[in-house]
C-alpha cells in the first residue's frame, strides 16, 4: 500500500526557510557571545597575577598591564593543537564556514590561532557588553514609563514622563533592540570574513591539498582501468566458454565439462584479481593477493585457449627481469588486447601474441587475423584508451589499427626498460 505525502504549501515552505534563517542568525550571534567564555579563563588567571605584582602602581597602568597579560594568555592558548581544531569546528558549526580540518600545527598556525582567540575574546566581550546595555535599556525605558515615569541613568540621565508624553519609549525600545541585533550581526559577519585568513589553510597547504586530490583522482582512474581490464576479460572469456559448453552439452559431454572447468578457473582468477583491486581501496590494508605480471602470461593464454580460440605465442627474453611496474602494466595491456580480440573476432578467429623482452625495450604485439575485427573496431573504446594511457605513462609507443595486409587488426606496443640519456 502506497502512502501519499501531500505537497508542501508555499506558506509552509516560507516558514521553513524563515526558521532556517533565524536559526542561522542565532547561531552566528551565539558564536560572537562565546568570546566571553573564551576570554574568561585568561582573565581569571591574569587578575590575581596583576594584583599581586603591581600593588603600588597607578590604576591606569595596572589596567593596561592587566589587558596586556590577558591578551598574552589568550595568544598562548593558540599554541595548542586542540585550540585550533576546536576553533575550526566551532566556526564551521556556528558561523556556517567551510574550513578544512587543520593539518600540521606549525608556528604560523600557532600565531594565527593565538590572534584568532584574542580577537574572539576581545570582540565577543565587547559585543556582549554592548548588546547587554542596549537590551537592558530597551527593557528599562518602557518599564519606567509603565510605572508612571521617572529619571533613569543609561550612561547619561534620561527623564521618562508618564502618560502619553512617555510613549516614545516604545519605538525607542524597539530601535535599541534592533541596534543590538545589528551589533551582533556585524560582529558575526566580521568573524566570518576573518575566519579564512586566520583559521584557514596557508597557500602551501592548499597546494598540498590539490596535489592530494590529483593523486586520489589518478588512483581512482587506475582502479577503474584495473576493473575494466580484469572484469572485461573475465566476462568475455566466460561468455565464450559458456557458449561452448552449451553447444557441446549433448554431443560431447567431456568437452562441455572441460569448458565448464575452464569457466570455473577463469572465475576464480577473476575473484583473485578483483580482491587485489579492492585491496587498493581499503585504507591501511594491503591487498591479499599479488598483482599479476608478465610471468603470469602463460596462465592467461591458457584461459583464452580454453574458450576454443587458437592463440599462437612467441615469447622471448627474460620476463622476470622486466621492472615490476612495467611488468604489471604490460600484463594488463596483453590481457586487454586478448580480450578485444576475443570480443571482436570470436573464438574461431586465431590470435597472435608476441612478447619480446630485451635489455632496452619490451615489445608486445596482439594480432587478430580476421577482417571481422577490422570491421567492428572502427572506433577506439575504453579498452584502447586504457592501453594508450598505460603506455604513455611508461613513456612508450603504441599503435592500434589494421595490419599491413588490411585483413586483420594489430595492437603494437613498445616500452623502454631503461632511461635514455
Amino acid at each position: 500500500m502506497r502512502t501519499l505525502i501531500p505537497p508542501r504549501s508555499t506558506a509552509d515552505s516560507c516558514k521553513v526557510r524563515l526558521s532556517g534563517r533565524l536559526s542561522s542568525r542565532f547561531s552566528n550571534w551565539l558564536y560572537a557571545f562565546l568570546g566571553v567564555a573564551v576570554g574568561l579563563l585568561p582573565f581569571v588567571v591574569a587578575v590575581p597575577v596583576v594584583a599581586a605584582t603591581t600593588a603600588g602602581l597607578p590604576k591606569p597602568v595596572r589596567a593596561v598591564l592587566l589587558l596586556v597579560l590577558w591578551a598574552a594568555l589568550c595568544a598562548a592558548a593558540g599554541r595548542s593543537r586542540f585550540a585550533r581544531s576546536a576553533s575550526v569546528r566551532l566556526a564551521n558549526r556556528l558561523l556556517g564556514t567551510a574550513l578544512p580540518a587543520p593539518g600540521t600545527d606549525g608556528p604560523p598556525h600557532r600565531l594565527r590561532t593565538g590572534a584568532w582567540l584574542t580577537l574572539h575574546a576581545l570582540l565577543g566581550g565587547a559585543t556582549a557588553a554592548a548588546c547587554g546595555l542596549l537590551l537592558m535599556a530597551a527593557v528599562a525605558l518602557p518599564a519606567v514609563w509603565l510605572r508612571g515615569g521617572d529619571r533613569i541613568t543609561l550612561l547619561v540621565p534620561v527623564d521618562v514622563a508618564g502618560g502619553g508624553a512617555g510613549a516614545w519609549t516604545l519605538p525607542a525600545a524597539a530601535l535599541l533592540a534592533v541596534l543590538a541585533c545589528c551589533v551582533a550581526e556585524g560582529t558575526s559577519a566580521l568573524f566570518r570574513r576573518l575566519a579564512s585568513p586566520l583559521l584557514g589553510p596557508l597557500p602551501a597547504e592548499r597546494l598540498a591539498a590539490l596535489e592530494g586530490q590529483v593523486r586520489v583522482l589518478a588512483q581512482r582512474n587506475r582502479i577503474a582501468q584495473e576493473l575494466h581490464d580484469s572484469i572485461g576479460h573475465t566476462l568475455t572469456a566466460s561468455t565464450i566458454q559458456a557458449a561452448v559448453a552449451k553447444e557441446l552439452m549433448d554431443t560431447d559431454p567431456a568437452a562441455a565439462r572441460h569448458a565448464l572447468t575452464g569457466l570455473e578457473e577463469v572465475s576464480r582468477a577473476a575473484m583473485d584479481d578483483l580482491d587485489h583491486v579492492l585491496g587498493i581501496l581499503r585504507e591501511g590494508r594491503a591487498s591479499t593477493s599479488p598483482p599479476f605480471s608478465l610471468t603470469d602470461l602463460h596462465a592467461l593464454v591458457d584461459r583464452v585457449r580454453r574458450t576454443g580460440t587458437e592463440v599462437d605465442t612467441d615469447i622471448t627474453g627474460d620476463l622476470a627481469a622486466v621492472p615490476a611496474t612495467v611488468s604489471r602494466e604490460a600484463y594488463r595491456i596483453v590481457q586487454e588486447g586478448l580480450t578485444n580480440a576475443l570480443r571482436h573476432g570470436g573464438r574461431s578467429a586465431p590470435i597472435g601474441l608476441r612478447v619480446a623482452a630485451t635489455a632496452a625495450w619490451l615489445e608486445v604485439e596482439v594480432a587478430n587475423r580476421t577482417h571481422r575485427a577490422h570491421a567492428r573496431r572502427r572506433r577506439s573504446g575504453q579498452g584502447v584508451t586504457g592501453i594508450t594511457d598505460r603506455v604513455h605513462l611508461l613513456r612508450g609507443e603504441v599503435s592500434v589499427g589494421p595490419d599491413a595486409s588490411g585483413t586483420g587488426w594489430l595492437l603494437a606496443v613498445r616500452i623502454p626498460l631503461r632511461s635514455t640519456p
